[in-house]
């Protein structure tokens, strides 16, 4: 009897493993499906299930076994993934927290680092070329959101810390808020001009879309919130946002974000 060439069909159903058979085999049943062989007396002469010989003989030849791919439980996530990563300064218990928060999706912190590696090494890598910048007194103010749970009357609550740092002396500010609603930004930042006992010429932002309806990746072009510039323009400060997914370049507050 002649061998057949092995060949897979685009879309064609692979035989499981268990009932896969060998190329000589598979072409012994087709040449007695020639000669007037039914299927299932083929199945009885190799021991297979008829099905198997039917796969065969639809597929004309031997069909290699290909291992199934599994849809896994962050398809799909990548980008929220790697957002979120970044956004907490590359803490994985987060993010894992978030996961199962926000998504329901219970994973191993093992599972979760391993998902997050390659962004792990992305800001590694822009910490080993981050150069620390100064900035003279009164001048900038930086300011963020972070979160934290905790245990309020024996109740797992959790609480949104705003958080300002004067980037000369590195004084801290921080308020404890519900939400991170515009108006707690601006509660906040109220909150530090009173404590500072002054308003700086900057303030130095992320991307929260309370504050910036727009920031292009390429161009750096930048629109602020209507409410948020108005707001600027009461104080007399000048905001500035944060190249987007570069929380560095902010460069101090993000050391004491509560995440």
């Amino acid at each position: 009897m002649t061998r057949e060439t092995p060949h897979v069909a685009p879309g064609a159903e692979v035989p499981r493993r268990d009932e896969m058979r060998a190329p000589d085999e598979v072409a012994a049943m087709l040449h007695l499906k020639q000669l007037g062989w039914g299927i299932r007396r083929i199945a009885r002469e190799f021991g297979c299930s008829h099905m198997t010989v039917r796969r065969y003989i639809a597929e004309d030849g031997f069909v290699a076994y290909r291992r199934p791919t599994r849809r896994g439980r962050l398809d799909g996530l990548k980008a929220w993934l790697a957002e979120r990563f970044r956004q907490h300064a590359g803490n994985a218990d987060v993010v894992r927290q978030e996961l199962a928060a926000e998504k329901g999706i219970v994973l191993s912190l093992r599972t979760v680092e391993r998902a997050v590696t390659p962004w792990r090494r992305e800001l590694a890598a822009e910490a080993r070329v981050t150069v620390r910048f100064e900035t003279p007194p009164g001048h900038q103010l930086q300011i963020d959101f972070g979160e934290r749970r905790v245990s309020i009357a024996g109740t797992p609550t959790k609480v949104f810390l705003f958080l300002a740092t004067l980037g000369y002396s590195r004084r801290l500010y921080v308020r404890a808020f519900t939400n991170e609603r515009q108006e707690n930004w601006f509660a906040g930042m109220e909150g530090a001009f009173q404590h500072f006992g002054g308003v700086p010429r900057e303030l130095l932002l992320d991307n929260d879309r309370s504050l910036v309806s727009r920031h292009d990746v390429h161009t750096r072009e930048v629109t602020f919130n209507a409410s948020f510039l108005a707001f600027a323009r009461h104080w007399g400060f000048r905001p500035r946002a944060c190249a987007p997914y570069r929380a560095r370049t902010k460069g101090k507050d993000e050391r004491g974000s509560a995440t």
